[in-house]
């Protein structure tokens, strides 16, 4: 099968008034209307189409008698010229923020062990470079980042990429492992238990994030290797208040990342138990895209996150 040059748009002398009519004729329908848009006559909206539909040797739209409609080749031109028309009105977005001595805008998604340390000290650092960079962060499970990455929502996201992910064109790169630990209320009766092991803690009550999640199946296959009964006086939840309201009330325990359950320490909201718990999720790293370029801005907020990825191993 014989494959285009991937420089075809060069020598077919693409022009961005070809994008846009394009577009116009998926919104229209009409080659009239479409032309009328964009103020061309009719006639010159329909040369500008077949030269594309010739140097591609494909038919973008059908010809009705009621109007036009795009074949699977003219959505896929179409869907690149909505994408090539975005980068530029970005890009433009970039150049204007800059010249007014900012630094651009910056979207970053991230998981919730590294939102509490690692994209905050990131942060911290790339402002004292950058004060008026502008960042937006969203907080979310990996699988939701990584679509709206795949979208184009997002610059980059820190988290990891699951087995059921499409990871088709995206770059991985590995930062940190994130053990697991229990955490209980402050003042807690096993916190002075002394030598802790799985079985002082497998008939108590917990707060569990639900099964089918990672961190779930990991909790209770810790307890199966061990060969004791996994723990049935079980809440199920993901709720952070929640879970902070429970915990302050009950004798009940929790599982979480050790980074989260450190902050969370630090604020006296509750306290680690003093148990090494052979239970970790995966590493998560950096997901970005393979072909999108990425903004001077977002170049300085990724190159922060790795820096304080490494000075925090």
């Amino acid at each position: 099968m014989e494959t285009l040059n991937p420089n075809w748009f060069l020598k077919a002398r693409l022009k961005t008034r070809q994008l846009l009519l394009l577009i116009a004729l998926d919104d229209h329908r009409n080659i009239h209307r479409a032309a009328e848009a964009l103020h061309m006559t009719q006639p010159a909206a329909s040369k500008q189409v077949k030269d594309l539909e010739d140097m591609l040797d494909v038919k973008l739209f059908e010809r009705l008698p009621r109007g036009m409609e795009p074949t699977m080749f003219g959505e896929t031109m179409v869907r690149h010229a909505r994408m090539a028309l975005t980068s530029l009105a970005l890009a433009h977005d970039d150049i204007v923020a800059l010249k007014a001595g900012l630094a651009g805008q910056v979207e970053v998604g991230v998981i919730m062990t590294p939102a509490m340390a690692l994209l905050p000290r990131a942060i911290a650092r790339i402002k004292e470079q950058a004060p008026m960079l502008r960042i937006g962060a969203l907080m979310e499970t990996s699988n939701i980042l990584i679509d709206k990455l795949q979208h184009g929502m997002l610059d980059f996201m820190i988290g990891r990429i699951l087995e059921k992910d499409n990871s088709a064109g995206l770059i991985y790169e590995e930062l940190n492992e994130e053990p697991a630990c229990a955490v209980v209320r402050v003042g807690h009766p096993l916190l002075d238990a002394g030598q802790l092991e799985l079985t002082h803690i497998a008939d108590q009550p917990w707060i569990l994030p639900p099964h089918g999640s990672i961190l779930r199946h990991r909790f209770d296959m810790m307890f199966r290797r061990a060969g004791l009964d996994i723990p049935v006086n079980v809440v199920d939840t993901t709720a952070l208040l929640l879970i902070t309201a429970l915990l302050q009330q009950t004798d009940s325990l929790h599982v979480m990342p050790v980074e989260v359950a450190r902050y969370y320490a630090s604020l006296k909201v509750l306290s680690i138990l003093p148990i090494e718990l052979p239970c970790k999720m995966d590493a998560f790293g950096i997901i970005r895209q393979k072909d999108h370029l990425l903004s001077p801005g977002a170049e300085l907020l990724l190159q922060a996150v790795r820096e304080t990825a490494q000075e925090m191993i």
